[in-house]
Formats: structure tokens, sequence, C-alpha cells
């Protein structure tokens, strides 16, 4: 039975959001801080550009960083000569 479920209010851009997960607060402020970040990186570049693109956008460059780590994850997995959990034999 899964444990209660962390609530926790954060500001992103400006706009309060009241997040519930099933992690502890801390890591939900950590995660809506760095999409803050990356919202205000964006917005910084170009002072006209409305909010919902700045979170398209940063939800892109994001995405594009999980795609890099998993691609460099899997290298190292090559590597090391472990094809992870799918493995067999």
């Amino acid at each position: 039975m899964p444990g209660p479920k962390a609530r926790v209010t954060v500001r992103i851009l400006g706009e309060e959001y009241n997040i519930k997960g099933d992690t502890t607060p801390e890591r939900i402020e950590a995660l809506a801080g760095y999409v803050d970040r990356k919202m205000r990186q964006i917005a910084a570049a170009d002072s006209r550009i409305s909010a919902n693109k700045a979170a398209v956008l940063a939800a892109l460059n994001i995405a594009n960083e999980l795609f890099q780590l998993q691609k460099e994850y899997e290298r190292l997995l090559g590597q090391s000569g472990d094809k992870g959990p799918h493995r067999s034999g």
C-alpha cells in the first residue's frame, strides 16, 4: 500500500501550483525549481515569449537532456557488457 502523498505549493515562473506526489516535499520542490530555472532561462533570452511557449520550450529542453542521458546510459551499459534488466541468459 503506497504511503501518503506529499502536498506542496511551488512557484514556477511566478505562478503558484499545488502539487501532490508520491515523493518527498523536498523532491517536488527541487523538481519545480529545476523547471522554473529552465523556463526563466528561456524567458530571459526573449522577453516577449509567453509563459506557455516558455513551458513548451523548457519541456523540449528537458526531454532532450533526458534523451542524451539515456543514450549515455546505454553506451555505458554496452561498455560494461551489461545489457540491463532485460538481459537473457
